[in-house]
């Protein structure tokens, strides 16, 4: 089915959220899977499971690029979510709900960053009619396989590709960079959006806000790991007869 729609048809089904994080969408690899490819193939395709963190970035997101949405999100007046009343509203479906403390955390975030007028502008832009898109999706084939990826923001005056993120320690953020991905990540934005890409990053702490560049490095090295998991869907799930119990890696320390 997915080999009869075109470029621009696929591209307005990944604009809605359910195709793009569903089955629809699990037909193209993401950054997020990388991860998985490279520490346990045998679970690549398998649904996350989501955390607290993820949506506290979530509705950071939701209250910044698309406000209208923010509805979606169900906040719960409670001190944390062990008690009773928490446990009882989300029994029936298991999401994570925000509590309202956090939620007036994440608004207070959302003032700080809009308040910054450089962070205003690249995200919203410096003039009435400025050429910026919030939650983007995109598609490329990359080294044979077809990846897919959402852009936070795409600033066209700028000719940057904006992502947002939160911290619980800013001033170890670069140090994030590999173990979550976010290298690959710059590396695939830029493929796929043909722009480079920057991270605004404030912390959920202090409230500081830094904009960190990507070097040329950081993007080889997110270039390696599109390789690598590449390579590893390749074997594992376009290999005829491959047998993962007989496969044994050699590596050298």
């Amino acid at each position: 089915m997915i080999d009869t729609l075109s470029e621009s048809e696929i591209i307005s089904r990944l604009h809605n959220d359910n195709d793009y994080y569903g089955e629809f969408g699990r037909k193209f690899l993401s950054n997020s899977d990388i991860k998985t490819l490279m520490s346990n193939p045998l679970n690549f395709g398998g649904a996350s499971e989501k955390t607290v963190n993820m949506v506290v970035g979530s509705y950071l997101h939701t209250i910044v690029l698309q406000p209208d949405k923010v509805d979606t999100f169900k906040i719960l007046d409670y001190a944390n979510r062990n008690y009773k009343g928490y446990k009882d509203e989300v029994a029936t479906d298991g999401e994570i709900c925000l509590l309202q403390h956090e939620a007036d955390s994440i608004m207070f975030m959302r003032d700080q960053l809009m308040s910054n007028r450089i962070v205003r502008d690249l995200i919203h832009g410096s003039y009435e009619e400025a050429n910026v898109q919030h939650e983007v999706p995109g598609i490329k084939p990359i080294m044979g396989n077809t990846w897919k990826g959402k852009a936070d923001v795409i600033n066209h005056d700028e000719r940057l590709v904006i992502d947002l993120k939160t911290t619980s320690n800013i001033d170890k953020f670069k140090w994030s960079v590999r173990d979550y991905n976010y290298d690959s990540q710059a590396y695939l934005y830029r493929e796929i959006f043909g722009y480079d890409l920057i991270f605004i990053v404030i912390d959920k702490n202090t409230h500081k806000i830094n904009i960190f560049e990507v070097s040329d490095e950081t993007l080889l090295n997110g270039e390696k790991k599109v390789f690598d998991a590449n390579a590893i869907y390749d074997l594992y799930f376009k290999t005829e007869g491959f047998e993962p119990t007989e496969y044994v890696e050699t590596k050298i320390i």
